[in-house]
């Protein structure tokens, strides 16, 4: 018996059953008088108990909530039909863009409903190569991902990771290209960090935390990284330690090796703060020390390559949408700009032969210039309409580069590009089964509450009547430097198919507009994201798009906030919402595996100057009892490790416990599964399935 069958035979007894007036019967949340105070101001905790995430009465709750749902979403008449059609939508060829190595090209294929990607290897880009690691072998349920990969620099040996059921903790081995046989080498305890090979293919660098305790793995707080080198051929335990801080836990390491070989280069971060340190340490010195090279911490710096002693970094110092500059070791405060700040946000640069190519977003939407060494404008890349380019990946070595375009009504085309005409040529435009012709994409600019122009893209049927009844889904992620981005999903399809609107906000908070947009919507300015999204919201509601009736909210992770936030700020503007693996309880987000790391961008509890900004707006701490809040789907998964789901657990026994109406307040708690990376593709058909299923009964579709 397949594990919904067993939760449906479980629940019909009871879970199913409403109270009077059409209301679901809860599975009781039990309360306890816990109670924190925070400056002098006392807030009562009542579901702490949830936070003991392998707890029994927990699990128990876990199980309960289940119950209830999938019984619920089980009897919406759609769902069958739209776990068959996004089926169909997913069962396409899908290809990620290669990159080179030595001779050997690598590149990821799903021929379509595969869990994961497989990665291949081929010696030409052009034709189909031999598979060299298929992640849907190593677990019976694909929930076993393939998180990171690190070819040598020669391509003969491949550095890899794994993770289990949406962990963030990975698990590095060794693959021989040639033969596809794993070498003894396995490196533990590793989140957060690539794999930095020297020229020898000897050994790399890489970064990794102490072992948790057993039994808090995924909650205990992750601090204290260190940076190590891995000899080939030894155990984990002799490795040498690189660089290390114990006077500073939050610092974290990321290795780079430079195309010359000579240079370790280490970016230190400190959570999610942008800014950045940057320090290096010459290979071709034995027992060299590391040298700072940008260590004030006053602004963020990107190592992109190097001449000899000088290196090429991206930065936003002086620069708030980004220059590339040249900088010489030996006069590291002499910054010499190669492409200097534009109108538009510098979002990326790579050496590829002779030429920086150069990623902008205008407007949300990507552009690309090439440039000499010198700085000299060659030329734009000319892309095939409005959307996303990315890859661009290479060398000093290199001729060639390849990217991916996609857009809300395209799918990822693989392109390579010549960098020395600057002319693209089309290797792979998937087949989809579906007739995106029929849809559009329009870009509109919307007044926030303080006069700023956010920008939002609408997609939907092509001769779509405003008369504010279109079922309308806005979405919304606004945090972390992060832009939003035209991107291809098939849930997206499924959506339209239902004559539905997708909505797509690009609020402050994300890197659209540069570090001042960022700025503009972090710590004691979070509000003005949601005021973004409520324009927004409003601009469809007033431009009959659609209407209160017919208006759903989706977001996940910062959106998972940024959805519980407004949901609980303007309830009556919003027929349903859906929040994923949101980030609810703002006063306690930071005491949790790499929760510290968001003080940055949000400001702490602990801080007085900040703990009445976060308990102004944080999800957990807004509802209020008798408002009729939307009907609610939040997803979240018993594995997440990044956002912890207690946040989700504690957010809806809340909403549940208050909510003033008949409106249904659901969790759909998936078991083996992360905070959504390395997802496999089931687990994604019928999380979209259930999730549009709750939105043809909430909006009426």
């Amino acid at each position: 018996m397949g594990r919904r069958a067993l939760l449906l035979v479980l629940a019909a007894a009871t879970a199913c059953q409403t109270t009077g007036g059409g209301r679901l019967a809860y599975p009781p949340t039990a309360k306890v008088p816990v109670v924190e105070e925070y400056h002098g101001v006392k807030v009562a905790d009542p579901y702490r108990w949830l936070e003991e995430l392998d707890a029994p009465e927990t699990r128990s709750w876990i199980t309960r909530q289940n119950q209830l749902t999938f019984a619920f979403l089980e009897k919406i008449p759609a769902r069958k039909k739209l776990v068959h059609r996004l089926g169909q939508l997913w069962n396409y060829e899908r290809y990620s863009a290669p990159f080179a190595r030595g001779g050997n090209y690598f590149y990821f294929f799903n021929p379509g409903l595969l869990p994961q990607s497989v990665l291949y290897v081929t010696q030409d880009p052009r034709t189909p190569g031999r598979v060299l690691l298929d992640p849907n072998t190593l677990s019976a349920d694909g929930t076993v991902a393939l998180s990171r990969i690190a070819p040598s620099l020669d391509g003969r040996l491949l550095a890899y990771s794994t993770s289990e059921a949406g962990s963030d903790w990975q698990t590095w081995r060794v693959r021989r290209v040639d033969t596809g046989e794993d070498l003894p080498d396995v490196i533990r305890w590793t989140k957060f960090t690539g794999a930095a090979w020297l020229p020898d293919g000897s050994g790399f660098f890489y970064s990794r935390f102490d072992a948790p305790e057993p039994g808090k793995e995924k909650l205990a707080v992750n601090l204290n990284q260190k940076l190590f080198f891995h000899r080939l051929g030894t155990p984990q335990e002799e490795d040498q330690l690189i660089y290390a801080r114990p006077d500073q836990p939050q610092w974290q390491f990321s290795p780079e090796v430079t195309d010359d070989g000579r240079f370790l280069v280490i970016t230190v971060r400190v959570g999610t703060d942008r800014r950045t340190r940057l320090y290096y340490k010459d290979l071709a010195a034995a027992q060299s020390a590391i040298v700072p090279l940008f260590d004030a911490f006053d602004a963020a710096y990107h190592f992109v390559d190097n001449e000899g002693d000088v290196f090429y970094v991206l930065t936003d110092k002086d620069a708030p949408r980004r220059r590339l500059v040249a900088v010489h070791l030996a006069k590291p405060e002499e910054l010499a700009t190669v492409i200097p700040e534009a109108e538009h946000t510098l979002q990326a640069v790579s050496r590829v032969g002779k030429v920086f190519l150069a990623r902008y977003l205008k407007d949300a939407t990507t552009q690309v210039a090439a440039y000499t060494t010198e700085g000299k404008l060659l030329g734009y890349v000319a892309l095939p309409g409005i959307g996303t380019a990315a890859g661009f990946a290479g060398s000093r070595y290199d001729r060639e580069t390849f990217y991916t375009f996609t857009s809300f009504l395209t799918p990822g085309t693989v392109y390579r590009l010549d960098v020395d005409s600057l002319q693209s040529e089309k290797l792979f435009a998937p087949k989809i089964p579906a007739k995106t012709e029929e849809f559009t994409t329009e870009q509109v600019f919307v007044t926030s509450k303080d006069g700023t122009q956010v920008p939002m893209f609408l997609t939907y049927r092509k001769g779509l009547v405003q008369n504010g009844q279109n079922p309308t889904l806005l979405y919304g992620y606004g945090g972390f430097n992060i832009a939003v981005t035209p991107s291809y999903s098939p849930r997206t399809i499924a959506w339209l198919e239902l004559g539905g609107v997708y909505a797509v906000a690009n609020l402050r908070g994300g890197s659209e507009y540069g570090e001042a947009w960022h700025q503009a919507g972090m710590l004691a300015n979070k509000q003005n994201v949601f005021d973004d999204f409520i324009a927004c919201a409003q601009w469809l509601i007033k431009n009959r798009y659609t209407s209160p009736q017919k208006l759903a909210i989706h977001g996940a992770s910062n959106g998972g906030l940024l959805v519980g936030a407004v949901m609980t700020q303007r309830p009556e503007l919003f027929a349903a919402a859906l929040p994923a693996v949101g980030v609810m309880d703002m006063l306690r987000f930071h005491k949790f595996t790499i929760g510290w790391a968001w003080v940055a961008e949000y400001g702490s509890a602990d801080d007085p100057a900040m703990f009445p900004v976060l308990y102004r707006y944080s999800p957990l701490h807004n509802i209020r009892d008798g408002v009729c809040y939307p009907a609610t789907l939040v997803t979240t998964a018993d594995h997440d490790d990044r956002v912890v789901p207690s946040h989700s657990f504690k957010f809806a026994a809340r909403l549940q416990e208050a909510q003033g109406c008949d409106k249904p307040v659901l969790i759909r708690i998936e078991t083996r599964a992360g905070h959504g990376a390395g997802k496999p593709t089931g687990k994604q058909i019928e999380e979209a399935a259930d999730m549009l299923a709750f939105l043809t009964w909430a909006l009426g579709i």
